[in-house]
């Protein structure tokens, strides 16, 4: 037999395209079309059905950038398509190729009632079926005309991430408008062609299976008469019915279908178009619901369901009935899909709180799995995070992004920093935007590698990103795909249904151990400084809020603010969406998050002043408070205290080259001429920090451009070229007050100026090092380096609840691409008996390196701290302006003192005027266990709910002396719902986290 493959091939697509397909719709009318742009941000939904029409025709221009237009689209079904199914085509100007990047709209009958959203993949709206002709036609589209930012030539810088720079030229032409006859029959032979098409593709030449489809599409092609579509589709189809009836063979693969629509909570559009992205989804999946009684549809965020039930509620009320008949699926128990590197302890604990929270009290779901496919890696603290929220799996499918080492499972056990194990699964199919196309399922079960051991996977199938969600096409594919020879076997279900099936036909998965790193998205640490400080500066606060606030509830009587720290605790969690705290949004989104934060640390600030205020009753003097977790200047954790006399013991001496020396009795440090540190030493030990010769507070400037991903990527290739920035303009000694000295040096590069003060506090083993930048350099990656004498093969990172340890040698290419990695408050290198820590109030990015002394044999280990980037996409003005560092430098420091340090830097003392001594809610008799939280209870019983951990890595006997009547302790978990009898005497494993919950007086025993 020649072989005519190719021949067929091309005659398959050539016939759908430009016949089969356009048949599918084989008469239309125009419909009329008038349209009113609303002047400024989007409007209630009533005024923009009632506001006045100007006519419009196909073929016209509409659509500033971030403008939204309200369509209104007028006909009559022609009396000749009675008994015929009768849709409206709207296309507002799509691209095809870009579902949910560009305009969208949200089809509305005349009484406001949402009908469906517009993409696309999805243009068509049901009229009737059958129609019986004559039917007026009345419908209202709310568009929005979205810039498209990410375009075919990809990363090219835009002004158009942001309303105020991106003008008002239209951004779209409306197509076709029109009523049209839908022939389903012509439809079915469209999927039935696509889905043999694309399995044919997929399977070996010389299997018969190929062969036998390439006849069948042969024998169809040849019975459709190109002249009479419609005409002769059913006999083609017949033509195809049995290779589509011919069964998978029994070892296939399984995949679990879940209908998804990944919508980004904000990135190339701000929050505001979030809002109606997830209420155009959520009416069409709703609608597919109804009309395929198989499909399962799961989304994610509480935050977004919180959204639609604030603007839409009439979406709202299908969504919670689709809920409660359990085929849409509240999806992952979290707020958003938050970053999870960089998030604090708390708050990645609020994430499962408040997201968890929020599917019980409106659906009664309780959420097993975690759901985060998009996620750029995932901390080491997580998995027993996930556990202490009562969820047992975690999806993801973001690591098979990394570009250098291939993760060598789909299915196993994640252990984390405690031991804890979470079973957790990649999608072999390597999207989340699955469409259900025979590539992409045979990609699934060829690259499945947990062959011989497993069978399952997952497939979130539908448009995402930018939201649209799975189409009708798509679940008349897998139908076809349910049984079929030569491929995957594929089911409509639930997460929770594939993986409790997965689960238990694995009984034995191999164990991951330590963090889930991405080798990618690296400089995502680093991008948006102000966002990433905004964001840790708001976590600090909620922390202080908390604990003022229980304290003055039980100690003053003061009204505890339940509803505001709610609902500040919502909007940091939503800015810890992956794609606003890792600093990758538009110019709008970071825009608006810094005058969200500032508006949340004004209000923080002022619950915190309240309860002070509260606590520290009258008189003249001053009483310092203290929220870090220590003890600190003779104030208790967590206590407040009357202010002692300033200690003084500071000194600051000129040095006959030019620097200064400052000694404080426990450190001296050297600043040279040029206003670097060239030495600290440790006088206890009696021990040098940095290497011979090293200068540490160095700034380093490096040119930084992607091969792509520009606000998400670091290439290694940057560390090629370096330019150490040692000129200074001047240096001084400045005004520190009497229990400090410092040493301030001004320096400018490139359109930038950089002034660095280094400060020696009275009684504190730690350096002080402040950087203030104005920064206004182009695609260029700003670190600040400390070059340490310490030999080790690691180091400590802090991570939630605990740290973890990275490697500082690169032997294995698993090593050598964490060349930028995350830390929390402390970066720790230690030799046995001596250890220095690097504390950060404020960065994440940071890089560890090593090398081999000539002179002397020694060893350098430099850790560097990431300050600054510059890259254009997606916003071309990322860090510019004015920013504020703080690290301090604390050699001799142990991890014990790192931990410490960590939270002195975020929690400064405050002082109030006052004169009452305030006693702790809860006191430790271990240093290692530091409390994370004190509050009150969420359900507002006036319980007292305090979370610790275990810092140090060990083992840990810890006497808890709660200050307060109490009646009973119980173990709870996240949720503050009891797990198990507690007791204030506690025998904690490594990096284990508790939450305990104090009965008030009234419940059980009596109080005492």
């Amino acid at each position: 037999m020649h072989d005519d493959r190719s021949l067929v091939e091309s005659r398959l697509k050539r016939v759908l395209e430009e016949r089969i397909r356009p048949a599918v719709y084989p008469e239309s009318v125009p419909l009329e079309v008038s349209i009113w742009t609303a002047p400024d941000e989007p409007v209630p939904v009533a005024e923009g059905l009632t506001a006045p029409r100007t006519p419009i025709a196909a073929g016209e221009q509409w659509g500033a950038p971030w403008g939204t237009s309200w369509l209104t689209v007028a006909g009559t079904v022609p009396q000749a398509w009675a008994g015929r199914t009768v849709e409206a085509l709207i296309d507002l100007g799509f691209d095809a190729n870009m579902p949910g990047f560009q305009c969208e709209g949200l089809v509305y009958r005349p009484d406001g009632t949402p009908v469906k959203g517009l993409n696309p993949r999805n243009q068509w709206v049901r009229i009737a079926a059958p129609a019986a002709g004559g039917e007026e036609v009345l419908l209202h589209v709310e568009a929005a005309s979205n810039p498209v930012i990410l375009d075919y030539h990809p990363f090219l810088p835009t002004e158009l991430g942001d309303r105020e720079t991106a003008g008002d030229r239209p951004q779209y032409r409306l197509e076709r408008i029109d009523l049209a006859v839908f022939d389903e029959t012509v439809w079915q032979l469209v999927v039935d062609l696509e889905v043999l098409g694309e399995l044919m593709a997929e399977l070996p030449v010389e299997g018969a299976r190929r062969w036998e489809i390439l006849r069948a599409v042969e024998r169809a092609l040849d019975v459709v008469d190109l002249q009479d579509v419609n005409g002769t589709a059913a006999a083609a189809r017949r033509e195809l019915e049995a290779v589509l009836a011919s069964p998978a063979e029994p070892s296939a693969h399984l995949i679990s279908a879940v209908g998804h629509a990944h919508i980004d909570s904000a990135w190339l559009w701000p929050l505001r178009e979030t809002v109606r992205k997830v209420a155009r989804t959520a009416a069409n999946m709703t609608a597919l619901l109804e009309d395929q009684p198989d499909f399962v549809y799961a989304m994610s965020q509480a935050q977004q369901y919180a959204w639609i039930k604030e603007h839409r509620p009439e979406v709202y009320a299908r969504v919670k009935k689709a809920v409660a008949e359990g085929r849409f699926v509240p999806a992952g128990g979290m707020w958003v899909e938050s970053d999870t590197n960089m998030p604090g302890s708390e708050a990645m604990a609020r994430q499962f709180v408040h997201g968890k929270r929020f599917f019980l009290e409106e659906f009664g779901v309780e959420n097993e799995e975690v759901w985060l496919p998009d996620t750029f890696g995932f901390a080491g603290g997580l998995p027993q995070i996930i556990k202490a929220a009562g969820s047992t799996w975690l999806l993801t499918q973001k690591i098979s992004w990394s570009q250098v080492n291939t993760f060598p499972h789909h299915t196993f056990l994640w252990e984390g920093i405690d031991g804890t194990r979470i079973f957790t699964h990649f999608p072999p199919v390597d999207t989340y935007n699955c469409s259900m196309q025979g590539k992409e399922i045979a990609h699934a079960a060829r690259n499945f590698k947990d062959k011989g051991r497993a069978r399952h996977s997952i497939a979130p199938t539908g448009w995402g990103d930018g939201g649209g969600g799975t189409t009708r096409e798509m679940v008349a594919k897998a139908a076809r795909l349910r049984d079929l020879e030569g491929s995957a076997r594929v089911r409509w279900e639930r997460p929770a249904e594939f993986f409790a099936k997965a689960e238990r036909e694995y009984s034995d998965p191999p164990v991951w151990t330590g963090e889930l790193y991405l080798e990618l998205h690296r400089a995502t640490l680093t991008s948006q400084a102000r966002t990433k400080q905004g964001n840790r500066a708001c976590e600090n606060l909620l922390r202080e809020a908390e604990l003022w606030s229980a304290t003055a509830a039980v100690r003053a009587r003061l009204p505890y603010p339940y509803e505001e720290l709610d609902r500040i605790w919502k909007t940091v969690l939503l800015h810890q969406f992956h794609d606003i705290l890792p600093g990758s949004s538009i110019a709008w989104v970071h825009r608006e998050a810094e005058r969200t934060y500032t508006a949340v640390t004004e209000e923080l600030a002022a619950i915190i002043d309240r309860a002070q205020r509260a606590l520290a009753g009258e008189g003249d003097g001053t009483v310092v408070f203290n929220a870090a977790p220590h003890d600190r200047g003779g104030v208790p954790a967590g206590g407040a205290r009357p202010a002692a006399p300033a200690g003084g013991g500071c000194t600051v001496a000129a040095r006959p080259d030019g620097g200064y020396l400052l000694d404080n009795g426990l450190l001296q440090a050297v600043v040279d001429a040029r206003g670097l540190v060239v030495s600290v030493r440790d006088l206890a030990s009696d021990r040098e920090a940095l290497a011979p010769g090293a200068t540490a507070n160095l700034l380093q400037i490096h040119p930084d451009f992607p091969t792509m991903w520009d606000a998400w990527d670091v290439d290694s290739f940057y560390r090629n070229t370096v330019t150490d920035l040692t000129a200074v303009d001047s240096l001084e000694v400045t005004d520190s007050g009497p229990d400090a000295v410092a040493v301030r040096a001004t320096r400018t590069f490139g359109s930038s100026r950089a002034v660095q003060t280094v400060t020696l506090t009275s009684g504190s083993g730690r350096l002080d090092l402040d950087t203030e930048i104005d920064w206004h350099e182009t695609e260029k990656f700003l670190k600040a380096a400390f070059p340490l004498d310490v030999r080790a093969d690691r180091y400590a990172a802090e991570t939630q609840f605990g740290h973890l340890y990275r490697p500082t040698h690169t032997n294995t290419s698993w090593e050598a691409a964490k060349f930028e990695a995350c830390n929390h408050r402390f970066v720790h290198l230690e030799e046995p008996g001596w250890g220095v820590a690097l504390v950060t109030a404020s960065t994440y990015g940071h890089d560890v390196t090593r090398t081999v002394r000539p002179a002397d044999g020694g060893t350098t280990t430099t850790v560097r701290v990431s300050l600054l980037r510059a890259p254009r996409f997606p916003d071309p003005h990322t860090d510019q302006g004015l920013h504020r560092f703080r690290h301090a430098l604390v050699p001799g420091a142990g991890i014990g003192e790192a931990v410490r340090e960590g939270y002195r830097i975020g929690l400064p003392e405050r002082r109030v005027p006052g004169s009452a001594e305030v006693a702790p809610l809860i006191t430790l008799d271990h240093d290692a266990v530091v409390v994370s939280a004190v509050k009150l209870a969420d359900d507002r019983s006036g319980d007292i709910v305090v979370r610790l951990y275990e810092s140090g890595g060990g083992r840990a006997r810890v006497r808890l002396a709660p200050a307060f009547a109490y009646a009973r302790v119980d173990r709870c978990d996240l949720l503050e719902r009891p797990t198990g009898e507690g007791g204030t005497e506690l025998r904690l494993r490594p990096f284990e986290l508790v939450t305990l919950r104090f009965a008030v007086g009234g419940r059980g025993e009596a109080p005492r």
